[in-house]
């Protein structure tokens, strides 16, 4: 698979965010194979989680094929960044071809990037995950590795004024140690999953240089004002059908 403008992209990306004066923690980047294929399995708490959390590879020397929208494959600008990144396009209303895209990605060497969580974390807390990367990782016969991001959602992410340029914000990845599944009990071993994203994310928050006490960004579990699951469940089906209703109105 030739890359001619991904590792381009990411030098400049690099090159901004030390301008931006932009500060990075990260542990296990170790644990991202530095061959073979893998399914990275990352949180989702913000709209640009993508365009940081493939930097967890570089210390590999790796690039991730990220599963996203085929929206973002049809816009104007991203679309021939998404296209030439070699990413996965997702569509909902056929999601038996992406999944097998991405399977066939995996058996053939590539790092696959998804998000379990399919929508962002209002509670910034791990959601229930979907049963899609395990299931990937058994078929491809590839390990499932866990990570998680935290800060991103300081940039952009639901119900919040955006901060895009991030002056001098932290962005933590932490990766933990690959997860061999078989597929055997999706669900169990997708709890195993979740739970082991679960245990990176306390750490993320508790390394991360600023307390969340008091803090929006922060879960109401670590003393944030951010929903609690429960609140965040509820917004969430409240978008949908607010979404639902406007669709409605369109073809009316």
């Amino acid at each position: 698979m030739r890359d001619l403008i991904y590792p381009p992209t990411i030098l400049t990306a690099k090159t901004l965010f030390r301008l931006l004066g932009m500060k990075f923690q990260t542990s296990g980047t170790e644990h991202i194979p530095r061959t073979g294929g893998a399914i990275l399995a990352a949180n989702h708490i913000s709209y640009v989680d993508f365009i940081f959390d493939g930097l967890a590879a570089q210390p590999s020397k790796r690039l991730v094929r990220f599963m996203a929208k085929k929206d973002a494959f049809e816009h104007p600008v991203s679309g021939p960044l998404m296209r030439g990144f070699h990413h996965i396009s997702v569509d909902r209303e056929n999601g038996e071809q992406s999944y097998r895209d991405a399977v066939d990605y995996a058996r053939n060497g590539e790092i696959v990037g998804i998000f379990p969580e399919a929508t962002i974390s209002r509670s910034f807390e791990v959601k229930e995950l979907k049963t899609g990367a395990v299931r990937m990782a058994a078929e491809a016969g590839v390990p499932l590795v866990p990570m998680v991001t935290w800060g991103t959602q300081l940039l952009k992410t639901k119900d919040h004024d955006a901060d895009l340029w991030g002056r001098g914000k932290t962005i933590a990845l932490h990766v933990g140690a690959p997860l061999e599944v078989t597929g055997a009990d999706p669900v169990a071993e997708t709890q195993q999953l979740r739970d082991a994203m679960s245990a990176l994310l306390d750490h993320a928050i508790a390394e991360y240089p600023i307390s969340p006490e008091g803090q929006w960004w922060a879960p109401a579990r670590h003393g944030g004002t951010a929903p609690t699951p429960e609140e965040a469940k509820r917004l969430d089906a409240e978008e949908l059908a607010a979404r639902a209703a406007r669709r409605a109105a369109k073809e009316s």
